[in-house]
């Protein structure tokens, strides 16, 4: 090939380029239309369902002149409170340690250095009880070997994906309805759903009041009532009014 010919042939190919850009064939679809009224809609959907999971941190907490006293007498205890929570049937997969402890209490007085009076070690664990109705006879069980501080309960679902999808499918249907009724008023229709997002889900997991137990306190047997929990989806439908 020439010189010329060359040239003539790198001077044809943005001819070809730009050709075929104008030919090829668009994929992906503008988020707001060429045509019609853009409606945003946030939608919360909701469902109910009975919580089947309760967590609990239940705590040995011991206090000893010295430090290894003090780490000894909680070991002991705490290894009584798990024997206990085994022999109920609790799997180990459920029993996780949360915090480990040992600290040094002070004597304060006027004008004078605090002086250590001896130590406190601490040990807490977090439970899940999947048989919520249960749990309260095991907390019982539980401050009767040794356990002496315990918070909770958290009541939640231990598998929402159902009551979720339920939510989200309530969501979509009241942004529906708040679609149709701005098109009424404005005196348009829904021609259709341009995008759907999801902003956020609560499947109503927040920790009840907390609650401590005392051996000393233990009289009477403790009831955890389960109750309802509302689970949540928000949505950020876009629709096409015309």
């Amino acid at each position: 090939m020439n010189t010329t010919s060359l040239l003539a042939a790198i001077a044809a190919l943005p001819l070809a380029a730009a050709a075929n850009a104008q030919t090829a064939p668009s994929t992906v679809e503008a988020m707001v239309p060429a045509a019609g009224t853009v409606l945003d809609v946030t939608a919360e959907g909701h469902t109910t369902r009975t919580p089947d999971l309760a967590t609990i941190r239940a705590g040995v907490v011991s206090q000893s002149p010295t430090a290894a006293a003090a780490l000894s007498d909680n070991a002991q205890r705490m290894g009584k409170v798990l024997t206990a929570l085994k022999q109920a049937g609790v799997a180990p997969r459920d029993i996780a340690t949360s915090s480990v402890g040992l600290s040094p209490q002070y004597r304060y007085a006027d004008n004078q250095p605090p002086v250590i009076t001896g130590y406190q070690a601490t040990n807490t664990v977090s439970v899940r009880f999947r048989d919520v109705a249960k749990s309260g006879t095991i907390l019982d069980t539980l401050v009767a070997q040794g356990a002496n501080q315990i918070d909770g309960p958290n009541l939640s679902i231990d598998k929402p994906e159902t009551a979720l999808d339920e939510a989200r499918t309530d969501a979509i249907a009241q942004a529906k309805r708040r679609a149709d009724l701005y098109a009424k008023a404005a005196g348009l229709r829904v021609s259709r759903i341009v995008s759907i997002a999801e902003l956020g889900q609560d499947t109503g997991g927040s920790p009840q009041p907390m609650f401590m137990a005392r051996a000393a306190m233990a009289k009477d047997s403790t009831q955890i009532a389960p109750g309802e929990k509302d689970v949540t989806v928000t949505l950020s439908v876009r629709f096409l009014l015309n």
